[in-house]
């Protein structure tokens, strides 16, 4: 397995010279450090620094984890998702929170959606729908912390009472209601 550093509580990176390979042992390792993280996701950083123009990761996120809906307005970024394993609601929302239903897909291997790409400026957020899911995420650099994602202001915080009921309803949209995803 190749060297990896940790960057913050949920973040690893690469330690590579010229390539990085992306195997099963290195999603697996990112899943499990999300299983055990409180957020309930971890980040795996290809990129060597915030700074870089490209950045490149794998994202594990478990069932549970609230995704805060955003977008990247300041300065103006796309993002793509492919999936690696797992199963993964995507949903954008118009400007006054609604969902738009022609932007909410689940990316899924068996069903042969496997990639999303997110135009600059569209509110989306991402929800697990099975354990261990990971995907491989990418989206313009640099990274800075104040200005990298504008979060919705018709969105709970992270965290409460409220995330908790929205999140269980952005998960009934994908499962019909049934609670065994």
């Amino acid at each position: 397995m190749q060297h990896l550093d940790r960057k913050s509580s949920l973040a690893t990176r690469s330690v590579h010279r010229r390539v990085a390979g992306i195997d099963l042992e290195l999603i697996n390792l990112k899943a499990a450090e999300a299983r055990s993280n409180p957020r309930l996701r971890e980040i795996h950083c290809l990129h060597f620094d915030d700074s870089e123009p490209l950045h490149r990761m794998l994202n594990a996120i478990q069932p549970g984890s609230f995704v805060p809906p955003h977008r990247h307005l300041n300065p103006s970024k796309s993002e793509a998702f492919i999936i690696l394993q797992g199963l993964l609601g995507v949903i954008s929302f118009l400007e006054d929170g609604s969902i738009d239903p022609e932007g909410t897909m689940l990316l899924s291997r068996d069903e042969g959606r496997l990639g999303v790409d997110i135009r600059e400026g569209v509110w989306h957020t991402i929800v697990a729908l099975a354990p261990d899911t990971v995907v491989f995420e990418v989206k313009p650099g640099p990274y800075e912390r104040p200005s990298d994602k504008d979060f919705a202001p018709w969105a709970p915080r992270e965290g409460t009472d409220e995330a908790k009921q929205m999140l269980a309803a952005w998960e009934r949209l994908f499962t019909g209601g049934r609670s065994d995803s």
